[in-house]
């Protein structure tokens, strides 16, 4: 497709005026779950009144039951204080609503289908024996190795090629030359998809190949139908010859399987090139509509055998909706010959088990640092142990900057990171703020040893509530490029003083403080 062609549109373009709102699918959902919190509140209240003595007596007891429930479990204690101030000003309907979470009605099929996909594809890829052999002596490498094989098919892989981009616009120019010479298949998986030129373009091809013979398979989330695409749209693919699924589409019954959304964005071609990082599929990540000033994002691009695990984690989240599994055809695909020194391991996690991967790998370079750890997130949302291993990175004499966006994508989200900014810049921790605008990346690099790229935040949904993955690297030639784009990164931001943070405004630090309290929940 020329520069100056017209991307492709499935959709009418225009506003909707309110009455289309209401009675969209979109309003009807919308309407069904308001009806369902409002019948839930009346049946309290009906028992509340009609049947006191049961009612109080119960509430007593089973409060007692969830405090103790709480204190004994192993959440971390920031998400334990929220609970607790819930169970206090709400103690029936907050104590009803964390155990509706906790017996995970909502999403038991899923977490069962999830083990089962894991525990039947996880031997199809592992580490190669003589890689296994070569990393005994790396210890650092080892340790993250053994923790991510415990957790999934994560395998440590040699010989890869690696590209960074520094910005989405460099990561798009190079996934439409890639798309351009698929001859088997396109995976596709992403948090956000909007209309517009870089959808509208990478369609075009994608529809094209799909006619060539190519497999297309797209994966998007399904809070995408809440204002992006309509409920509609995988059929409108289809009929290009493109396979598309939704991931927890919206429906109009309250569950908590909405709580835990597809935040990962990769995209496999034919088995040898696989793309991660934060770059969505939509306009304001290349800079074709500015939202909140200049939009910076990350990309990295990995060829050779590493492939296969983003091929697998793909085929993974593509099994969810029914279990069906079609794994072994599409991996092990014949690679060329690379020599490259370092290591990787592409990894996934998912909320429905107890381990945080993205969050204990942010651990393990903290904890492992010896000279620095330079940061890129758009969210500073952080529990209990993230923020005390910030801090004690710092105050072992670790050199942590963090690079946030200065032009919030939400206030409240903003408000939240500067209730952090005292208790760190007393650690040492050093702040910045990414002047020319917003800053999506999600980038750790350290000691010019170590750095991951990827789709995960610091904040709750990303540790706690998405599926998320990423690209954990040692001893690569890319380590360098990704550090010098931190430098001129932190070249155009400004740096936050603890005096800049003493005299925030008062509304923002009160709005802070309150969402502090609940920002497990957000």
């Amino acid at each position: 497709m020329k520069e100056s062609d017209e991307p492709i549109y499935l959709l009418k373009k225009g506003k909707k005026g309110l009455l289309q709102l209401i009675f969209s699918r979109l309003g009807i959902v919308l309407v069904f779950l308001l009806l369902q919190v409002v019948m839930l509140v009346a049946f309290f209240h009906y028992v509340s009144t009609n049947y006191v003595h049961v009612f109080y007596g119960g509430a007593i007891v089973v409060t007692i039951f969830g405090y103790m429930f709480l204190l004994n479990s192993a959440s971390d204690s920031s998400v334990k204080l929220t609970w607790m101030v819930l169970f206090t000003v709400l103690p029936i309907i907050g104590i009803f609503f964390y155990f509706y979470m906790k017996l995970e009605l909502g999403h038991r099929l899923e977490k069962r289908r999830l083990i089962r996909l894991k525990n039947e594809s996880n031997t199809l890829i592992q580490t190669d024996a003589a890689v296994k052999v070569k990393i005994q002596t790396e210890k650092d490498l080892l340790g993250i190795a053994t923790f991510l094989s415990g957790t999934g098919s994560y395998p440590v892989y040699e010989n890869a090629e690696l590209n960074y981009f520094p910005t989405g616009e460099a990561k798009f120019a190079d996934l439409l030359e890639e798309l351009k010479k698929a001859e088997s298949f396109i995976f596709l998986e992403y948090f956000i998809v909007g209309e517009g030129k870089m959808w509208g373009r990478i369609l075009d091809i994608l529809i094209e190949k799909a006619a060539a013979g190519v497999e297309i398979r797209f994966l998007y989330d399904g809070f995408n139908e809440f204002s992006l695409l309509p409920h509609s749209y995988p059929k409108k693919l289809a009929k290009l010859g493109i396979k598309c699924k939704v991931f927890a589409p919206i429906y109009p019954f309250v569950s908590t399987v909405y709580n835990f959304r597809d935040h990962r964005k990769i995209c496999v071609i034919d088995g040898k090139v696989a793309y991660t990082g934060g770059v969505n599929l939509a306009d304001e990540y290349i800079n074709e509509v500015e939202r909140f000033g200049y939009w910076k994002d990350t990309a990295i691009k990995v060829k050779g055998q590493a492939v296969d695990s983003f091929t697998l984690m793909f085929l993974q989240m593509w099994a969810m909706d029914d279990g069906v599994l079609d794994f072994e055809h599409w991996l092990q695909r014949p690679q060329p010959a690379i020599q490259k020194p370092g290591y990787i391991i592409p990894y996934g996690d998912a909320p429905l088990d107890d381990d945080r991967v993205g969050e204990f790998i942010y651990f393990d370079i903290l904890n492992k640092a010896t000279e620095y750890v330079h940061i890129m997130t758009p969210y500073l949302i952080l529990d209990g142990e993230m923020e005390t291993a910030l801090r004690l990175a710092a105050k072992r004499g670790v050199e942590v900057i963090i690079i946030l966006p200065h032009i919030p994508d939400k206030k409240y989200a903003f408000a939240l990171a500067k209730s952090h900014y005292k208790s760190l810049l007393q650690a040492g921790v050093k702040i910045y703020e990414f002047t020319p605008g917003f800053i999506h990346a999600k980038v750790f690099v350290s000691d010019d040893k170590k750095a991951t790229v990827g789709t995960v935040n610091l904040d709750y949904r990303s540790f706690y509530h998405h599926f998320e993955c990423g690209l954990y690297m040692e001893g690569v030639e890319t380590l360098a490029t990704i550090e010098k784009d931190f430098q001129d990164t932190l070249a155009q931001s400004q740096e936050v003083t603890m005096q800049d943070a003493l005299k925030e405004k008062t509304t923002t630090k009160i709005l802070g403080w309150m969402l502090k309290v609940f920002a497990p929940l957000m």
